[in-house]
């Protein structure tokens, strides 16, 4: 992968985002937003570099939470992880950016899967078996980092607590009871506070 700096990453405009209907926080309609997001020329990759500190694009970003039970895999975001307003909180996602090289520079949803795939991939290494299911979009404009996001949120069932980093930027890696983890909400990064509320606590998401 280039340096994140110069890594080309998929962006879709915020204004089509608006009127699509912006929200704030957690929706369960991802097929209708991710349809017209992925249509044709509509998506596109931009240097990174360009579009961090720009609200009119929206970068699109795979967060996957492992849950296994009433046990969520998190972890605290070291200072090797990739972006850096996020330091030393918590979270419950694993993802990243979808990278140009991902699809040949072909902004497509099977682009979005190989981008998926290749996170889970270099960032941890899943020994259960599990289910993975993509449940909804997390949107957060209240932070500087949410206003240039735009989360797509999956959960993946595992039928043992099994996961390993590969990453030394997931420290302090773990499953934690959900009542553990309610304890411990405000030390977390708010797409994790969302995607908890909208439906890791419950197994359903709210739309």
């Amino acid at each position: 992968m280039p340096h994140p700096s110069s890594e080309r990453v998929l962006v879709v405009p915020a204004e089509l985002f608006d009127r699509l209907g912006r929200f704030q926080g957690f929706t369960a309609e991802c097929d209708r937003y991710l349809d017209a997001l992925f249509a044709p020329k509509v998506a596109s990759f931009r240097p990174r570099s360009e579009v961090e500190d720009d609200p009119s694009l929206k970068q699109i970003i795979p967060y996957v939470a492992f849950r296994c039970r009433d046990a969520l895999f998190c972890y605290t975001r070291g200072v090797t992880q990739g972006e850096t307003r996020l330091h030393r909180l918590r979270s419950l996602g694993i993802g990243g950016h979808v990278s140009e090289e991902d699809a040949s520079g072909v902004a497509t949803l099977d682009a979005y899967d190989l981008a998926l795939k290749r996170e889970l991939e270099e960032e941890v290494e899943v020994k259960s078996s599990g289910r993975l299911e993509r449940v909804g979009l997390i949107n957060d404009d209240g932070t500087p980092v949410g206003r240039v996001h735009l989360g797509v949120a999956h959960i993946y069932d595992l039928d043992a607590p099994d996961v390993i980093p590969r990453e030394e930027g997931l420290a302090e890696a773990a499953f934690l009871h959900l009542t553990t983890i309610q304890n411990l909400r405000s030390e977390f990064e708010t797409w994790s506070q969302i995607f908890l509320s909208a439906c890791l606590s419950t197994g359903r998401p709210h739309g």
